[in-house]
């Protein structure tokens, strides 16, 4: 353990220090563009983020190819050379869309090479642990298909999901940490020597996100990009493909009895056709949404638009702040019960304690549909939202709404680097939106929500 958190800590050391410097390089290489339609940042922000976040990586596979115990990963496995190759090549074709906006179809086929690439060394699924049937054995065409099918629906999910600030981070942090204890578990307790790549992995993803996020939390400095968003979607498939077709549920030897009741109990640890959705279930969940929403409109899979998961919270009157922690937790309540489910799946109160996890995440998402107000005694205690309004500054804000032209609407002061018009001429990095509590300021703003 204590390798895996040095490789850990060596990881986001690397990607923090080097952040603050590829900002001024994606700065000055021009790597920002313009302000869309689907965009909630108000300033041109630079990306490139994920020259850090690579560097981070191959910084972590380094450190661990020196110590001691991992390094028995890079001598038995080719796993991990499997992983940096294929994480080179999408990495590379994310820089390129980052700055030239390269064409949908292209990164698709850039991340069908990668993962075609890391089935050639090696990275594949070999097996399925089925329910009732046992371990079914693939053949190379059905392994290549499925590992293929894995690596490019995760990275479109985590891709999909990089809409605000700190949220793909994030969220891919909490999946990341959820699947190192699930993959620590598996090579330590049990001795199975063919959960450590994953657990490797695991560890430098968390890193990864751990050094980008402080850059990146509302208000942003910095975005991760394509070149980021790829690159963790493309290291959390690696480890789960790695757990999933190339460990043995039956070694583990937890029942009495066939394998195929072997592989039937511990269905809730595997999940193996599901693995990567009950990791990253919300982004896979925004992805499926997304391609029926646009498929319907008689739209491209891939044309951009601004009905995600994150764009209907800010829709319902969510701060940008609140959007990316309700996004979290959903993501850790998936992630950390899908876990503590397949540690003791006979538990009834683990089940309950989810259901009545859900239930207040339920009250939350629907939080801005109520106004409560708090009583008089209590409203130097609470937010201001929350307070009364006296009638005579709800007169003097009508009176003031009426008097200032249209055409000042939501426009800046000069000098002030705030509104949508000062941003497209400031170069900060923030991203802040200003006041949500009313739908016309965003459509003067230049949104569509």
């Amino acid at each position: 353990m204590r390798e895996y958190l040095l490789t850990l800590c060596i990881t986001a050391a690397v990607t923090y220090l080097l952040t603050g410097p590829v900002r001024k390089f994606a700065i000055v290489a021009g790597a920002m563009p313009e302000i869309r339609a689907r965009d909630v940042h108000r300033e041109p922000t630079p990306r490139l983020g994920g020259i850090a976040m690579f560097f981070g990586l191959c910084a972590g596979l380094l450190v661990a190819d020196h110590l001691p115990n991992l390094n028995e990963v890079f001598e038995k496995s080719n796993e991990p050379r499997a992983l940096l190759s294929g994480a080179a090549l999408i990495w590379l074709i994310g820089v390129l869309d980052d700055k030239f906006e390269i064409d949908a179809l292209i990164k698709l086929g850039g991340q069908m090479i990668a993962a075609g690439v890391m089935v050639m060394q090696g990275l594949t699924i070999l097996w399925l642990p089925i329910p009732g049937v046992g371990n079914f054995a693939l053949t190379q065409w059905q392994g290549t298909l499925l590992t293929v099918a894995v690596v490019v629906i995760t990275i479109n999910a985590v891709n999909f999901v990089d809409g605000l600030d700190g949220l793909a981070a994030g969220m891919v942090c909490i999946a990341a940490t959820a699947f190192f204890l699930y993959a620590y578990r598996i090579w330590y307790s049990y001795g199975i020597e063919s959960a450590a790549p994953a657990t490797l992995f695991s560890a430098i993803l968390i890193g990864m996100c751990v050094g980008f996020l402080p850059h990146n939390m509302h208000p942003a400095r910095i975005f991760m990009g394509d070149s980021g968003s790829m690159l963790i979607g493309l290291v959390l498939a690696a480890g789960a493909v790695s757990v999933t077709g190339q460990v043995d549920p039956d070694a583990m030897r937890l029942f009495a009895g066939s394998e195929k009741e072997a592989v039937h109990q511990t269905v809730p640890v595997y999940i193996p056709l599901l693995l990567p959705l009950t990791i990253i279930a919300v982004p896979t969940a925004d992805f499926v949404l997304a391609i029926v929403r646009r498929t319907w409109r008689g739209q491209s899979p891939f044309a951009a638009d601004r009905g995600h998961l994150h764009h209907r919270l800010l829709e319902i009157g969510h701060s940008h702040s609140r959007a990316v922690l309700i996004m979290y937790f959903w993501a850790a309540l998936i992630a950390f019960g899908t876990l503590a489910y397949s540690v003791n799946s006979a538990s009834m109160w683990i089940v309950l304690g989810v259901v009545a996890l859900s239930a207040i995440g339920l009250v939350l998402l629907l939080l801005p549909r109520f106004t409560p107000r708090a009583p008089r005694w209590a409203e130097r205690f609470v937010p201001p939202r929350y307070r009364r309004r006296k009638p005579a500054a709800v007169a003097q804000e009508a009176a003031a709404a009426v008097e200032e032209p249209p055409a000042m609407a939501g426009a800046a002061a000069p000098g002030t680097g705030t509104g949508a018009a000062a941003g497209t001429r400031t170069v900060n990095g923030a991203t802040a939106l200003g006041a949500r509590s009313s739908r016309l300021d965003r459509r003067k703003a230049g949104t569509s929500r």
